[in-house]
């Protein structure tokens, strides 16, 4: 799988990049596409082959994606909100658009908290506040500040 997260790499990967790849090595079957840029993504799911997936690697933007033709995600809200997240991608990809809109704007709020401060530590401190972990990150990364913490366990009421 392709990874292309400029938010993580400081480098995104073109779409002419990820369609080269995909089409001549066989065992290239994905990416992780999260560049924020849906012209990109557009271009990607348009002209891959049928033996390529594009799944979405931003929370935000996984409904927009599966409605242009994404086809899955690797989340991060998945983590701490598996069943709701879960609910609008399967509604989402079925033609229950009502439903997974609502869903979408349901988790919406929790969106920027979570990567405000770096992933994963918006998430881990709301599954520490949900009970299931303790925030712990490992160096160089640090615990969520407490107003992040403090907005999370706001979004979580």
């Amino acid at each position: 799988i392709l990874y292309n997260v400029p938010g993580r790499t400081s480098s995104n990967m073109k779409a002419e990049t990820t369609l080269r790849l995909a089409n001549d090595f066989k065992n290239i079957v994905a990416v992780k596409e999260a560049s924020g840029d849906m012209n990109q993504i557009m271009k990607i799911i348009k002209n891959k082959n049928s033996n390529f997936t594009v799944l979405s690697g931003d929370d935000g933007l996984t409904l927009p994606m599966i409605y242009m033709g994404a086809e899955g995600v690797i989340s991060v809200i998945g983590q701490s909100h598996p069943k709701q997240y879960s609910d609008m991608v399967s509604f989402g990809m079925s033609g229950g658009n009502n439903i997974a809109n609502q869903l979408h704007y349901k988790l919406y709020d929790f969106y920027e908290p979570l990567y405000a401060e770096g992933n994963p530590t918006g998430v881990k401190a709301c599954l520490e506040l949900l009970g299931i972990c303790k925030s712990y990150v490992r160096p160089p990364l640090i615990v969520a500040s407490d107003a992040i913490k403090n907005e999370i366990k706001s979004l979580l009421k």
